[in-house]
């Protein structure tokens, strides 16, 4: 069985804020996988450390050294954000490199924004 990425900005129903339209039951199960994937502490620090390398790419060996945890353990976590899109690998040579994808994140981002009328409306 295949996992499937998250879903991008732009996509038919896909990624409008909560407060514009209610999200489909297939669009929730995806981005909620995205939340989940940065609901770890280990892999919000990944992606963290990850996009502040420049150039927003960061060798597997600059990542194992900031985190007192396995070279599996970190490979674990570097794997489920994969898997759900949220950065990108390319081998080269001996190393592997990481690059976050900005567009997945944005996914995530623009879900959760809700304009500031509907915060500070009072109920009828």
């Amino acid at each position: 069985m295949s996992r499937k990425e998250l879903p991008l900005v732009g996509q038919a129903g896909c990624c409008t804020p909560l407060a514009a339209a209610p999200l489909s039951e297939d669009d929730a199960t995806e981005l909620a996988r995205g939340f989940r994937a940065l609901g770890d502490p280990v892999r919000l620090r990944l992606l963290s450390l990850i996009a502040s390398f420049a150039g927003g790419e960061a060798c597997v060996c600059d990542l194992t050294d900031a985190f007192d945890l396995t070279g599996p353990t970190i490979s674990h976590h570097l794997r489920v954000l994969r898997e759900t899109g949220l950065v990108e690998s390319e081998r080269r040579g001996t190393w592997v490199y990481y690059k976050v994808v900005p567009e997945k994140l944005a996914s995530l981002s623009v879900l959760l924004q809700v304009p500031e009328a509907t915060l500070t409306a009072t109920p009828a």
